[in-house]
């Protein structure tokens, strides 16, 4: 038989797509708008479908999905309030750079523009935060709109693409066609750049390298640090990037981000070049963009990124190289080692590093840092360590030191919520190594329904939930800004070992820092989901401040 002979609904045709793609796993909240897409997905059980119980944790985990494997994470959701929970996932994977195919279920055609029951118009909701938003109107080009979505995601800064599915079109029949993987096109960066980039490195006297942004691989990294091995160059992270570069690697000096260190910050701030190979420099990275100045920093940039439209976008870079990750670090690969004198600057930025990294004296009987500490001694190479956004995230990122390419799962978006279904997605992926997620009190409840999906599915995540019963970040703000008028951040929590437990997942309160090895062993020796609470003191705000602290300081000074 040949192709076109065979009729199959949009549905099916959509599976079909799926499949020449090597797709392996989906994430969904299941609606009656894509019913006919669901049908098609009873009839391939190679696609492992995970159902979870909100379409923004769908979406995260789909997002967490293409950070680990470089390949679209793929979400299915219903139209309207499904399309705008799941659009917190969405605003994440266009931040981090993380490939994505989002499928809304959408009202019947010929409903169109009557604002029909939960009818959106996904091109003006979704048109600021994904590379490419569409509605495919007939089931014959279901395969082409899939195609370009899968090469879209992953092309030069990888990025969510969005499709809209008419309920009406995935029934409609249309004839088979041959339908073949996207392949993935690489900028690869040119001989007489790389030579620029050795006669830059040459001269300099004071370099940093910085790593981060999407697109990578474990070979990538790798490359990357024998580069920077070779060359005796100090390495350091864009924020929530940490994984790019080896924590125990002699040449990894930090992370620059929130709470950088106060040393690296001086260090970044008076090199004559920075390569940064990846990351967008935004405000986190840049600390409010005071580490350059815009539009011509102080330092000699070297901007290395995979879409051409972000180099010059905001910093003046003295040399721009729009490549791949891959493709870039294996010139760097290549490349004939330089002659420079920057071993003791390394080594010394190495020194500071493991100094900062070891944890703090803070108040009340449960130390997160120690907590972050005995977790960095148990996990190792393929386990992951996941976060959401909060407060309590500064201690994950000082404290905890990645052992390389895979092993960090953190929205540098700061979307509140991602570290349990993120947590979620990667131990589904590798059910072998432990996966764990450190949540604030008030970040986990944004997700918290995800229990329910590893419960259902056997994923045996281990969530520590760090509870000081309040909206932290916002709090430390306040006091800073506005000292003693705290309202809007007190909040009131369940009980959370019975809130597990209720799920029939492990729970347990850890109310003493000495306690916390103990109740984890016994997590990971259940077997099961597992949340872990750790009552922490409200003043521990950060591992060197403490809320009364940031209150006199912020009175002093009225």
């Amino acid at each position: 038989m040949s192709f076109g002979d065979n009729l199959m609904t949009g549905g099916e045709l959509l599976v079909e797509s799926l499949r020449a793609n090597n797709v392996d796993r989906a994430f969904c909240v299941p609606g009656e708008s894509y019913l006919a897409a669901l049908d098609a997905l009873h009839g391939a059980p190679e696609i492992d479908l995970v159902t979870c119980r909100q379409e923004g944790g769908a979406a995260m985990m789909a997002d967490a999905y293409g950070k680990l494997t470089g390949k679209p994470g793929i979400c299915f959701v219903t139209r309207g309030p499904g399309a705008t929970n799941a659009s917190a996932g969405v605003h994440i994977a266009f931040q981090d750079s993380s490939p994505m195919i989002l499928f809304i279920g959408q009202v019947g055609r010929e409903m169109r523009d009557r604002e029909a029951f939960q009818e959106i118009d996904y091109r003006r909701m979704f048109g600021q935060m994904a590379k490419w938003v569409a509605e495919i109107d007939d089931a014959a080009r279901v395969p082409e709109y899939v195609s370009r979505a899968f090469h879209t995601a992953v092309a030069g800064r990888p990025g969510p693409v969005v499709l809209a599915l008419p309920e009406d079109m995935l029934r409609d029949k249309a004839p088979s066609v041959k339908i073949a993987p996207a392949i993935i096109s690489e900028a690869h960066p040119g001989v007489c750049a790389m030579k620029e980039l050795r006669d830059r490195l040459k001269k300099a006297k004071r370099p940093i390298v910085i790593v981060g942004g999407g697109g990578w691989n474990a070979t990538a990294v790798y490359n990357v640090q024998s580069f920077a091995e070779r060359n005796q160059l100090p390495v350091s992270a864009a924020f929530r990037f940490q994984s790019l570069f080896d924590n125990t690697h002699d040449n990894y000096v930090g992370d620059v981000g929130i709470g950088i260190n106060p040393k690296l910050a001086k260090r970044v701030k008076e090199a004559d070049l920075i390569l940064a190979i990846g990351p967008r420099l935004g405000e986190m990275t840049t600390g409010g963009y005071t580490l350059l100045n815009i539009p011509v920093p102080e330092q000699d940039l070297v901007h290395v990124y995979p879409g051409a439209e972000e180099l010059g976008r905001l910093y003046k870079p003295v040399q721009a190289i729009n490549a791949g990750m891959p493709a870039f670090a294996r010139a760097l690969a290549d490349m004939e080692p330089i002659l420079g004198n920057w071993s003791e600057q390394t080594q010394k930025g190495r020194a500071e590093y493991l100094e900062w990294s070891e944890p703090t004296d803070v108040p009340g009987p449960v130390n997160l840092g120690k907590v972050v500490q005995y977790l960095r001694e148990c996990m190792g190479p393929g386990d992951v360590m996941c976060n959401g956004a909060g407060n309590f995230a500064s201690w994950v990122h000082r404290f905890f030191r990645y052992p390389g390419f895979g092993s960090q799962l953190a929205p540098t978006s700061g979307s509140m919520g991602y570290g349990l279904p993120a947590a979620v997605s990667a131990k589904r992926m590798r059910p072998n190594n432990i996966v764990v997620a450190i949540c604030g009190d008030g970040d986990v409840m944004m997700t918290s329904q995800e229990i329910a999906t590893a419960v259902h599915h056997g994923i045996a995540i281990i969530a520590v939930i760090v509870n000081n019963g309040t909206y932290g970040t916002i709090r430390m703000h306040q006091e800073r800004d506005y000292p003693g008028h705290v309202i809007a951040t007190d909040i009131t929590n369940p009980d959370f070992v019975l809130f597990a437990q209720s799920f029939g997942a492990f729970g347990e309160r850890v109310e003493k820092t000495e306690e916390f090895g103990k109740v984890f062993e016994r997590a990971r020796a259940s077997g099961r989901p597992a949340l872990i609470e750790l009552m922490v003191d409200k003043e521990a705000i950060t591992p060197s401040a403490t809320l009364t602290g940031i209150r006199e300081a912020a009175v002093s000074q009225e």
